[in-house]
């Protein structure tokens, strides 16, 4: 699922920069952030450190349930590196407002399945950006049972609010390659993590759908539109082959740096076809 995705990316984290430069000249976007406060999240003044200032608090909640055998791992594990250190993702973290993003890595599965495989970084260039792939790529594969996407949510909000960082945007950016089936409603989860102003956004992974499975019966990439991801511009992008892996990732992960959206989306609304029923595997 290329899509000429890079040449995409490319073009727009070009005028990304070009908008950004302009702007800059005029108004001191810094400052501005500094004065922004949260929904969902008290900032204590007294406190504050400009140090702590992103352009956004990005937690990767990744899926490592049993149905992810070990070269997906691999190749999730993989696109995840190569995105993180990409030209592409460097730039859109570069023409942001202040210039840096924090970032967390986290492993999830079923109820109280949740690792820290990459506590929270800054990453502003090619250094730390490697540093952080690094703990990713170093950090040992596991294999958990279920999958619990409500409590991956509920684990990564808690992780987001409890972090030092300031964000001028806050999103949870959670992969996974199967339904809720554990931790209770998944829909209802979402909706009352919604109301802290974090945004969801999701990457269904459809690697095997072309065969004759489950996910190709579920229409995952439905599901996540409809069950899982919200907020603010939130989008979801399957995943349909482990070749196109990496070019979703660095796509996902520039939009999400940058702020940007489809002019249309790769998965139509549920408005314009029936609605997938949520809580069939909660």
């Amino acid at each position: 699922m290329r899509l000429d995705l890079t040449s995409k990316l490319r073009v727009r984290v070009a005028a990304l920069g070009i908008f950004v430069g302009l702007i800059s000249s005029s108004f001191p976007l810094t400052a501005t952030a500094r004065d922004f406060i949260l929904p969902g999240r008290a900032t204590l003044h007294a406190n504050y450190d400009p140090a702590n200032e992103v352009d956004v608090e990005l937690l990767l909640a990744v899926d490592v349930s049993q149905s992810m055998d070990t070269d997906e791992q691999e190749v999730q594990r993989a696109g995840y590196v190569a995105a993180l250190t990409s030209d592409e993702v460097l730039s859109a973290v570069k023409y942001g407002p202040i210039g840096r993003i924090a970032v967390a890595y986290m492993e999830w599965g079923g109820i109280g399945e949740q690792f820290i495989v990459a506590d929270w970084m800054v990453i502003e260039d090619a250094t730390s950006a490697a540093a952080f792939a690094t703990r990713i790529a170093e950090a040992p594969l596991r294999q958990v049972q279920r999958t619990s996407i409500a409590a991956a949510l509920k684990k990564a909000v808690e992780l987001v609010d409890s972090n030092k960082y300031e964000g001028l945007r806050r999103v949870i950016d959670i992969s996974g390659d199967g339904p809720n089936n554990q931790g209770g409603s998944v829909t209802k989860t979402r909706d009352a993590l919604l109301a802290s102003g974090i945004t969801i956004n999701g990457l269904p992974l459809m690697m095997k759908a072309n065969e004759s499975t489950w996910q190709a019966m579920l229409h995952l990439d439905k599901y996540y539109e409809d069950c899982v991801i919200g907020g603010p511009g939130s989008f979801a992008i399957p995943v349909r082959s482990k070749k196109g892996f990496e070019d979703a990732i660095r796509m996902k992960l520039v939009m999400e740096i940058a702020g940007l959206s489809f002019e249309e989306p790769l998965v139509h609304r549920a408005a314009g076809r029936p609605p997938v029923r949520c809580s069939m595997f909660d």
